[in-house]
């Protein structure tokens, strides 16, 4: 995926274009083709995009399939995210739900069935596409660049193709590093800090936004098993931060996660997937009291049920 354009993956984009970052730091940003663009918590106001609420679905897909040769991988799923909605979806190993976050990422295209973006027919890969939507994928692994300072980092896309002055990016990168808890911290390299920290920076990425798009669409927030590897207390840290990042940003968020406590802080809505297909959909609340076999396997993580695991 090329960076600094909507929708392009922010982590990705880093990997893909390792071999040119140096060239994209410097005093005087590129003009623009797309889109330019440890402390305890304390309230930032982090300036952003306005964005105007909309009633269309941020993302949809329709009896959507993706086989790798002759096994489904997804099964004629459907599935609805609306603005400003955090859905978190789960399931075992194996089930398909990082399929679906690289589907709506743009990175794979289904075999069958309809992906809609903003009401739009995804049927190019994002790299493809002129006019991406703003799709942000933060990975499991920070996948931060070792040979950029962390303000290099998070301005990356600003840095490439915004029109904003040195000052002006470097104030962004501030005021984003501060919404994470991390104020001060710019010009040390990622190998200075903690896995945590690391993956907080990747947070902050997610946050800068293109001044100069004027777009009145809800940007979507894909986030992969972000708990994932962390104790009890850092979990707890990131789980807040992905409901503030969804905040701050206004945005629609979907986490992927094997993590009850995610579940619990984090989704509005949660949808269960096994063996390719939606076994269960439903809020937070039903969730909790769902006697759905799914469901109740799911919570409380016992061998015996309809979900079993392919090496038992």
């Amino acid at each position: 995926m090329a960076p600094g354009r909507r929708g392009h993956c922010q982590n990705c984009t880093d990997e893909t274009r390792a071999g040119k970052r140096q060239d994209a730091i410097g005093p005087r940003p590129r003009a623009a083709r797309g889109r330019p663009g440890l402390t305890p918590f304390h309230p930032v106001v982090l300036t952003l995009t306005p964005q105007t609420p909309s009633s269309a679905a941020v993302a949809e897909m329709r009896s959507l399939s993706m086989r790798w040769g002759g096994r489904a991988v997804l099964d004629q799923v459907d599935l609805t995210l609306n603005p400003g909605e955090r859905l978190v979806v789960v399931g075992p190993s194996g089930a398909g739900k990082s399929t679906i976050l690289r589907l709506l990422a743009g990175l794979l295209l289904p075999s069958s069935g309809r992906l809609l973006i903003h009401g739009e027919p995804q049927t190019y890969l994002r790299l493809d596409q002129l006019h991406p939507p703003d799709v942000r994928l933060v990975f499991q692994n920070p996948a931060l660049l070792a040979s950029l300072t962390v303000r290099e980092n998070v301005g990356f896309l600003l840095y490439r193709y915004s029109r904003l002055d040195e000052a002006e990016i470097r104030r962004r990168v501030q005021v984003a590093l501060q919404a994470v808890g991390l104020g001060g911290i710019e010009e040390r390299m990622p190998g200075e800090l903690s896995g945590g920290m690391q993956k907080r920076v990747s947070f902050a990425r997610a946050l800068i936004d293109d001044p100069a798009d004027h777009g009145e669409r809800v940007p979507l927030l894909l986030f992969d098993e972000p708990t994932a590897g962390l104790d009890p207390v850092a979990c707890t840290r990131i789980e807040d931060l992905i409901v503030r990042t969804t905040r701050i940003a206004h945005a629609s968020t979907l986490v992927v996660s094997h993590v009850l406590s995610t579940i619990e802080r984090c989704a509005e809505r949660v949808a269960l997937l096994y063996d390719g297909r939606f076994r269960w959909q439903g809020s937070v609340e039903e969730f909790r009291r769902s006697d759905n076999p799914y469901v109740q396997q799911f919570r409380t993580g016992s061998l015996r049920g309809p979900m079993q695991p392919a090496e038992l």
